[in-house]
Formats: structure tokens, sequence, C-alpha cells
């Protein structure tokens, strides 16, 4: 599958390789999307220029992944609906029927499921080293 042309926002990125949000960004890398890690506390993961907050992405991203708490991901509604996703991807653990009605209320298609596993990628395909 070519994705040279997708771009991916993953909110909860990590620096750590054994967290998903850091499985998500090689992932994506390594299928050719446009990353942009999110992580306030990161300035790059896998030398991958890292940012703050969603407001500060380089536009358009068509696609979210959030690997944050849902209380965390709540807190980011406004910021996810002004980026204007496609899809936004509530991976396991981020789960909320808050944020999923309020973003598919705004008109954006909202997936509880894995974003690597929609992409026909596994998390085991990348390892903790």
């Amino acid at each position: 599958m070519n994705n040279k042309r997708h771009t991916i926002a993953i909110i909860g990125a990590s620096g750590q390789r054994r967290k998903f949000g850091n499985k998500a960004v090689r992932a994506f890398l390594e299928a050719g999307f446009t990353v942009y890690p999110v992580n306030p506390h990161e300035q790059a993961i896998e030398g991958v220029k890292a940012y703050a907050d969603l407001g500060h992405v380089p536009q358009p991203v068509e696609i979210v992944s959030l690997y944050v708490p849902p209380a965390v991901g709540q807190t980011l509604i406004e910021d996810i609906v002004a980026a204007h996703p496609k899809e936004v991807y509530l991976n396991p653990g981020a789960e909320s029927e808050k944020l999923f009605h309020s973003l598919a209320n705004s008109g954006i298609k909202v997936r509880k499921s894995c974003s690597l596993v929609a992409y026909r990628m596994s998390p085991s395909q990348f390892p903790d080293y």
C-alpha cells in the first residue's frame, strides 16, 4: 500500500520503544506515512520532530491516532476538531464515549480500534529495542 501522501498525528507518541505510542510512530514511518508525533515532553521521537500539541502540527493532518488515557483525550476534543482530520482512531485504552460522540458529531469518522491493525500492521512487528 502506498501511503506516501497520508499524514498522521500520533497523540501520545513516546520515546520509549516498548510503548505503543512509539511502535505506532515506527510502524507508520515504515509504511510511508508522513508522521507527526505529538507529546509535550519530547523534542523528537525516532528521529522525527515532536510537537507539543496538535495545534502546532503542520496541516493538513488526515488521520489522528490517540495513545492517551480517556481523560486526556477528552481535553483534546477542540484541538482535534480544529485540525479537521478525516478520521480519528481511539486505540485500546484511549476509548471514551464522550470523545467518540463529540468527534463523530463534528463530522469526523471515529474508529474504536487499533490504528496499526486497521492498516494491516502489528505492534509485535516492532520490537522494544
